[in-house]
């Protein structure tokens, strides 16, 4: 069972802690919309790339990062 938990990220935004195993969530920088993602620690324990919200359609900054016990934490910003 994944542990979840939400804090605040630099810039005011909230970051999901979450394991890196499954599914994190951030909220959309434009629209406040809490989205459901993939992590795929495969691709490295830091990852940036952009995703349309799948709410309101803008762009945002997706970051991901996962520690060595393999926790991530994302957390979006605006294009």
């Amino acid at each position: 069972m994944s542990r979840k938990r939400n804090r605040r990220a630099s810039g005011g935004r909230q970051a999901s802690d979450a394991s890196a195993a499954g599914e994190s969530s951030y909220v959309c920088d434009a629209c406040g919309e809490q989205i459901v993602i993939p992590v795929d620690p495969s691709q490295g324990s830091e990852q940036e790339y952009v995703e349309d919200c799948p709410v309101c359609c803008r762009p945002n900054v997706i970051h991901v990062e996962i520690d060595e016990e393999g926790e991530s934490r994302v957390w979006a910003e605006r294009e």
